[in-house]
Protein backbone atom coordinates (compact mmCIF):
# COMPACT_ATOMS: atom_id res chain seq x y z
CA UNK A 1 0.00 0.00 0.00
CA UNK A 2 1.17 3.19 -1.31
CA UNK A 3 0.62 6.69 0.46
CA UNK A 4 -0.15 10.11 -1.46
CA UNK A 5 1.69 13.16 0.43
CA UNK A 6 0.08 15.83 -1.99
CA UNK A 7 -0.18 16.39 -5.54
CA UNK A 8 3.07 15.86 -7.28
CA UNK A 9 4.21 19.05 -9.70
CA UNK A 10 5.24 17.51 -13.24
CA UNK A 11 4.64 20.94 -15.21
CA UNK A 12 5.82 24.39 -15.14
CA UNK A 13 4.46 26.93 -13.38
CA UNK A 14 5.06 30.78 -13.07
CA UNK A 15 4.10 30.60 -9.32
CA UNK A 16 6.67 30.70 -6.92
CA UNK A 17 6.64 30.13 -3.29
CA UNK A 18 8.65 31.53 -0.85
CA UNK A 19 9.43 30.77 3.07
CA UNK A 20 10.42 32.98 6.31
CA UNK A 21 13.73 34.23 6.56
CA UNK A 22 15.44 32.26 9.31
CA UNK A 23 17.83 35.00 10.02
CA UNK A 24 15.95 38.09 9.10
CA UNK A 25 18.39 40.39 11.56
CA UNK A 26 21.30 39.50 9.27
CA UNK A 27 22.80 40.03 5.77
CA UNK A 28 23.64 37.07 4.16
CA UNK A 29 23.47 35.91 0.21
CA UNK A 30 21.84 33.06 -1.30
CA UNK A 31 23.55 31.66 -4.79
CA UNK A 32 21.33 29.25 -6.65
CA UNK A 33 22.89 28.48 -9.93
CA UNK A 34 20.88 26.29 -12.75
CA UNK A 35 22.78 25.32 -15.22
CA UNK A 36 19.88 24.00 -17.22
CA UNK A 37 17.37 27.02 -18.41
CA UNK A 38 15.96 27.22 -21.87
CA UNK A 39 13.59 29.45 -23.66
CA UNK A 40 13.49 30.17 -27.18
CA UNK A 41 14.94 32.65 -29.78
CA UNK A 42 12.30 35.28 -30.81
CA UNK A 43 13.31 35.20 -34.29
CA UNK A 44 14.42 31.69 -35.20
CA UNK A 45 12.66 29.78 -33.00
CA UNK A 46 15.50 27.75 -32.14
CA UNK A 47 16.39 26.93 -28.47
CA UNK A 48 18.62 28.88 -26.28
CA UNK A 49 20.47 27.77 -23.45
CA UNK A 50 21.80 29.40 -20.56
CA UNK A 51 22.97 29.22 -16.86
CA UNK A 52 20.94 31.48 -14.95
CA UNK A 53 22.95 32.50 -11.82
CA UNK A 54 20.80 34.00 -9.01
CA UNK A 55 22.22 36.17 -6.15
CA UNK A 56 20.12 37.81 -3.48
CA UNK A 57 20.66 38.78 0.31
CA UNK A 58 16.95 38.05 1.55
CA UNK A 59 15.06 40.92 3.51
CA UNK A 60 11.80 39.19 5.23
CA UNK A 61 11.59 35.99 2.48
CA UNK A 62 13.42 33.21 0.87
CA UNK A 63 12.58 31.98 -2.90
CA UNK A 64 11.92 27.78 -2.43
CA UNK A 65 13.49 26.01 -4.84
CA UNK A 66 11.08 23.42 -6.17
CA UNK A 67 9.06 26.62 -7.35
CA UNK A 68 11.95 28.52 -8.72
CA UNK A 69 12.75 25.12 -11.01
CA UNK A 70 9.53 24.94 -12.55
CA UNK A 71 9.29 28.94 -12.66
CA UNK A 72 12.58 28.71 -14.97
CA UNK A 73 11.17 25.80 -17.31
CA UNK A 74 7.80 27.52 -17.45
CA UNK A 75 10.42 29.68 -20.05
CA UNK A 76 11.18 26.82 -22.50
CA UNK A 77 8.51 27.04 -24.91
CA UNK A 78 8.72 31.17 -25.35
CA UNK A 79 10.60 33.32 -27.52
CA UNK A 80 12.42 35.91 -25.65
CA UNK A 81 15.61 38.03 -26.14
CA UNK A 82 18.10 37.64 -23.59
CA UNK A 83 17.82 40.84 -22.26
CA UNK A 84 14.13 40.82 -21.84
CA UNK A 85 13.52 37.30 -20.01
CA UNK A 86 16.66 38.04 -17.76
CA UNK A 87 14.78 41.30 -16.72
CA UNK A 88 11.27 39.13 -16.59
CA UNK A 89 13.22 36.62 -13.89
CA UNK A 90 14.75 39.91 -12.00
CA UNK A 91 11.15 41.97 -11.99
CA UNK A 92 9.67 38.68 -10.60
CA UNK A 93 11.94 38.48 -7.66
CA UNK A 94 12.10 41.34 -6.57
CA UNK A 95 8.45 41.60 -6.54
CA UNK A 96 8.24 38.35 -4.74
CA UNK A 97 10.58 38.63 -2.46
CA UNK A 98 11.69 42.37 -1.69
CA UNK A 99 15.03 41.40 -1.25
CA UNK A 100 17.64 44.01 0.36
CA UNK A 101 19.86 43.20 -3.10
CA UNK A 102 19.54 40.77 -5.94
CA UNK A 103 21.41 40.31 -8.95
CA UNK A 104 20.77 37.97 -11.73
CA UNK A 105 23.46 36.61 -14.41
CA UNK A 106 22.22 34.86 -17.45
CA UNK A 107 25.07 33.03 -19.30
CA UNK A 108 23.80 32.47 -22.58
CA UNK A 109 25.60 29.54 -24.82
CA UNK A 110 26.81 30.39 -27.83
CA UNK A 111 25.12 31.04 -30.92
CA UNK A 112 26.60 32.27 -33.89
CA UNK A 113 29.82 32.54 -32.41
CA UNK A 114 28.67 34.77 -29.93
CA UNK A 115 28.42 34.66 -26.31
CA UNK A 116 25.79 36.81 -24.43
CA UNK A 117 25.59 37.76 -20.80
CA UNK A 118 23.23 39.26 -19.27
CA UNK A 119 23.37 41.22 -15.90
CA UNK A 120 20.39 42.42 -13.71
CA UNK A 121 20.97 44.19 -10.00
CA UNK A 122 19.01 45.69 -7.88
CA UNK A 123 19.23 47.09 -3.95
CA UNK A 124 17.01 47.99 -2.00
CA UNK A 125 16.88 51.51 -0.82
Amino acid sequence: MSETLGAVQNKPTRYLETFENPNPERDYHVRIDSPEFTCLCPKTGQPDFAEIKLDYVPNELCVELKSLKFYYWSFRDEGHFHEKVTNMIANDLIELLDPRHLKVTAIFNVRGGVYTTVEVEHSKD
